[in-house]
């Protein structure tokens, strides 16, 4: 049964307990909309307050397919679906980075404003012992994306009600300056059918995260 956790503070307890010697990966999966960047940034943040230089965060989101291959592929409408990403590459790179044999390991970094995916784009250093990964497929139950699981010295995923992805995911599109037909038909036509194939076909982690509102 995976532990249910609501404060940040006892996630925080968890990753610092970790053991020591060799390089960790932790997972954090969550629907879209569902705060996964933002849990990550902040318990890396909160790490490296505590003792600098000792964690990172890598998204998922730089092994994005580029947009010309999508519209060759007619699936650009979906891009963020599963079948959008390099899963292939995303294995070798996570096993690079938890084998640690290199002096660095450089990785790609989605560009939200470019909409594009930037290869070396960032350094990760041997020297550091705990990187926390975040995206939405990491546990997903599908050929290929479940040899993920494997990599990962712990996982965690976020339980956030649908309703409130949904809220947020409308704003999100709505900010970006989309007018409130095009903001839903984002959200309702690519967003939500890719957040219930995660909650829907994800493997359970070693923790729940539910955020107390």
């Amino acid at each position: 049964m995976p532990k249910t956790i609501t404060r940040v503070e006892d996630l925080l307890d968890t990753l610092s307990a970790l053991p020591t010697g060799a390089r960790r990966l932790v997972a954090i999966a969550g629907a879209p909309g569902s705060g996964k960047s933002t849990l990550a940034e902040d318990l890396v943040a909160r790490l490296n307050r505590q003792k600098p230089g000792s964690a990172a965060v890598i998204p998922m989101d730089g092994f994005h397919l580029d947009d010309d291959l999508l519209k060759a592929r007619g699936t650009l409408s979906r891009k963020g679906a599963p079948y959008t990403f390099d899963v292939g590459g995303l294995a070798v790179m996570f096993r690079r980075l938890s084998a640690n044999e290199e002096d660095e390991v450089i990785v790609p970094l989605f560009d939200r404003k470019l909409e594009i995916s930037r290869a070396g784009a960032r350094a990760v250093s041997r020297s550091l012992p705990l990187l926390v990964v975040e995206g939405n497929y990491l546990l997903l139950d599908e050929p290929g994306w479940r040899d993920l699981r494997a990599i990962f010295d712990l996982t965690i995923s976020l339980d956030v009600p649908f309703s409130v992805l949904e809220r947020r995911l409308l704003q999100r599109w709505t900010d970006m300056g989309f007018e409130p037909e095009a903001a839903h038909a984002r959200a309702h036509e690519n967003d939500l059918p890719n957040a219930k194939t995660v909650i829907d076909n994800s493997h359970p982690a070693d923790i729940v995260f539910r955020p107390v509102a």
